[in-house]
């Protein structure tokens, strides 16, 4: 049997039955959860496990019965998956219309169209909010698949090293890496309530086109980030500077006639989703520092606002204000 057939295999003298059905579709929230920390994308975090339940339902009855922990062969199944895809995603990004970020969720009480079924939503916490996975798009896929693995999910360094293929040592100075670098780039914490009164007072000065309150809201050097995908008109790079983000966003506005803001919960933290037309058009959030916001990412490619929308037609890149 493969390495991936025989981890958490039963003593021969003492095998089990084959695993219970119910117990392995158990794990999928736990997998989502895995899978979305490490890729950063619902869409591929989905992809992802589907992949690693294939692999065990390709697994013959002798095969599954030599496996004494499901639970353990599926989080390390998907984790190598995880980390292959990460290594092509690193490729694919590089050819990505515009800045990439991470796919932004809602509370599950704001899902629309959503998963029934309890076991893909993501439990929103500190390890998935917006700032957390942009910090981790800047480190090493293995580094990425340590620290999370280490942690977030607190798995022993031999048996993240089962998963990264590489000894328990080298995989603590992988994590030791990324949460040192993490650390360096991450603001201090802002309490949910500070955040969301700024968030409200910047919603309000964006509808009252504002632009004095905007700039006295934003950092002088706070960046904001779009992401289109080309498939949405946006910011091709990073708009720098408290003023410009400020006159940026009332064009914006401007150019959009009937844009609603709505204050909703984007990755755990208090955010803002405009609507057009009854449309989800951008998912934005934010995080702060001293009292003012310094950083803006602004989600437009509808491919990843699916939890956001329901079922809209499919339609042509927006003519809205494109970057410098």
């Amino acid at each position: 049997m493969t390495d991936e057939q025989t981890r958490g295999a039963a003593p021969t003298a003492d095998i089990p039955s084959v695993p219970d059905p119910g117990v392995v579709v158990g794990e999928r929230r736990q997998l989502i959860n895995l899978a979305y920390r490490l890729l950063g994308s619902l869409a591929e975090a989905e992809d992802a496990v589907q992949e690693t339940y294939a692999r065990w339902y390709a697994l013959s009855r002798e095969q599954q019965e030599a496996i004494a922990s499901p639970g353990a062969w599926l989080s390390t199944v998907a984790g190598r998956v995880c980390l292959d895809q990460l290594g092509s995603a690193r490729a694919r990004r590089e050819r990505y219309v515009g800045e990439w970020l991470p796919e932004p969720l809602p509370d599950r009480g704001e899902w629309i169209g959503g998963p029934a079924d309890p076991a893909d939503w993501v439990t929103l916490d500190e390890s998935v909010t917006m700032a957390f996975l942009v910090v981790l798009e800047a480190v090493t896929p293995a580094e990425r698949v340590a620290f999370i693995l280490h942690d977030v999910f607190r798995y022993p360094f031999p048996e993240v090293a089962g998963i990264v293929g590489r000894t328990p040592a080298a995989c603590r100075q992988l994590a030791s890496s990324a949460r040192r670098r993490i650390r360096a780039a991450r603001a201090p914490a802002t309490p949910t309530g500070t955040q969301a009164g700024l968030v409200r007072d910047f919603k309000r000065a964006w509808e009252a086109r504002d632009i004095a309150a905007l700039v006295g809201l934003l950092a002088p050097d706070a960046t904001m980030t779009a992401d289109g995908g080309g498939l949405a008109g946006s910011a091709l790079r990073p708009v720098v500077g408290g003023e410009r983000i400020a006159r940026y966003l009332v064009h914006f506005a401007d150019r959009a006639p009937g844009l609603t803001l709505l204050e909703r919960t984007v990755n755990g933290r208090p955010g803002l989703v405009a609507r057009r037309g009854g449309r989800t058009a951008t998912v934005a959030a934010f995080d702060l520092a001293d009292g003012r916001i310094t950083r803006v990412w602004a989600v437009r490619n509808p491919e990843k606002l699916r939890p956001w929308t329901a079922h809209e037609p499919t339609r042509e890149p927006e003519r809205e204000p494109h970057g410098r």
